[in-house]
């Protein structure tokens, strides 16, 4: 019977929703902590957490509990009333990000968007021109500006692309330097690039980018819709360096799985938005704003940040000692509980995901041939063990049978 419940799901998808996404071909049916079940109730410990929004696992306690307490109460109003869950929600999350003011969205590209009207308008007021640098490798959404500031590849066929938007080499400090001019509104960086393969901005051209923009008046935004949340040992990634960013935008793991995102900055950049400049109608409903004061509670209370840091190196020492002795593996990266491991282009990424799930474990390939693992910060190191060992064990698997 679960076979038929399977087929009939995957039928009725394909027959009625957009062919946009290469699914894997399970039907998952529901999750706890870092496992999840499919419909016939096979067992899968999941390394990627819905892409790096799981951070506290499936079906969090302290999530759920929030959900059904708020759901019970109020679930939408719009923003043209106070509630007392997003006034909190707001005021929490600019203490623990380290910024003054905070606009509450649906998701990281919506977030985006508004983080890039902020900087426009701040240019137009402080006479500066429009123009937006980013990173080659940084993804930024899907929208068509977002797509403009991102990778090409994801802008075929959509064009024209909207203008303004330029981008340097990853690390070219001369190439900002040549960018970065009056007619300049901002630098927009991820400072570790996830959909480009987990990529780290050198630390040293992240300090002296943000010499230069703020020599010449030029906001600097950070896109750490993935790379934030404790992902990499901090509760953002800019904190490690000490380099910070004008502008902040988050998402994915903010709700703990509910769909919302926010972009921050201190007053004397936010200002320039005044009633009517920008709005939403469900951003920062009141559903997704007691998920997220959950999420943030939890990962504060627990200090989930800093357990991601110790779990992410002792994760990095079994992987280098498994690069050492493996020439198909080229590198490992990343920081925390945000992981890319490299393959050789003759070692093929997908067919070890497919592995991987074959021995239980859910990961997914990207940037062609990086491996990413983005396992939710609660994670048992015991179960992290587990995932390094179904990978080592799949990748020779692939390589005995190619």
């Amino acid at each position: 019977m679960n076979t038929d419940r399977r087929r009939l799901a995957i039928d009725r998808e394909q027959a009625h929703h957009f062919q946009t996404y290469g699914r894997q071909p399970l039907v998952l049916d529901r999750g706890e902590g870092t496992r999840v079940w499919d419909l016939d109730g096979r067992e899968y410990l999941d390394a990627l957490a819905g892409i790096a929004v799981n951070v506290l696992g499936h079906c969090h306690p302290a999530v759920t509990r929030a959900l059904q307490e708020q759901a019970g109460r109020l679930i939408h109003v719009s923003n043209l009333y106070y509630t007392e869950v997003q006034s909190a929600l707001v005021e929490t999350l600019t203490r623990m990000a380290g910024f003054e003011r905070a606009f509450l969205a649906n998701s990281g590209a919506e977030a985006m968007e508004g983080a890039l009207k902020l900087v426009r308008r701040h240019a137009s007021e402080h006479g500066h021109g429009p123009k937006v640098v980013g990173v080659e490798g940084c993804f930024h959404g899907r929208t068509l500006a977002t797509l403009a500031l991102g990778a090409d590849k994801y802008m075929k066929g959509f064009g024209p692309a909207p203008e303004g938007f330029t981008r340097i080499p990853r690390d070219d400090l001369g190439a900002l330097d040549r960018a970065l001019g009056d007619d300049t509104a901002a630098f927009v960086v991820e400072p570790i690039q996830g959909e480009g393969g987990i990529h780290e901005i050198d630390p040293g051209f992240l300090c002296e980018a943000r010499s230069l923009c703020t020599e010449r008046g030029v906001l600097m935004v950070f896109d750490e819709i993935q790379c934030g949340m404790g992902r990499t040992g901090h509760l953002f990634a800019w904190q490690a360096h000490e380099v910070r960013p004008d502008v902040l935008v988050t998402a994915k793991g903010l709700g703990g799985g509910v769909p919302i995102g926010a972009f921050l900055a201190d007053t004397a950049v936010a200002e320039v938005l005044h009633p009517g400049d920008h709005g939403t109608t469900f951003g920062g409903n009141p559903l997704a704003c007691a998920a997220a004061q959950a999420t943030l509670d939890t990962i504060e209370a627990e200090d989930l940040a800093a357990r991601a840091g110790r779990l992410g190196e002792h994760a990095h020492r079994r992987l280098d000692d498994f690069a050492h002795d493996h020439a198909q593996v080229l590198e490992v990266r990343g920081r925390g509980l945000m992981i890319g491991v490299e393959l050789r282009d003759d070692a093929d990424g997908q067919a070890v995901v497919g592995r991987m799930r074959a021995h239980g474990v859910l990961a997914n390939c990207t940037a062609g041939s990086v491996i990413r693992l983005l396992p939710p910060l609660t994670i048992e190191e015991s179960d992290l063990d587990r995932v390094l060992d179904v990978f080592f064990q799949s990748l020779t698997e692939v390589i005995d049978h190619a």
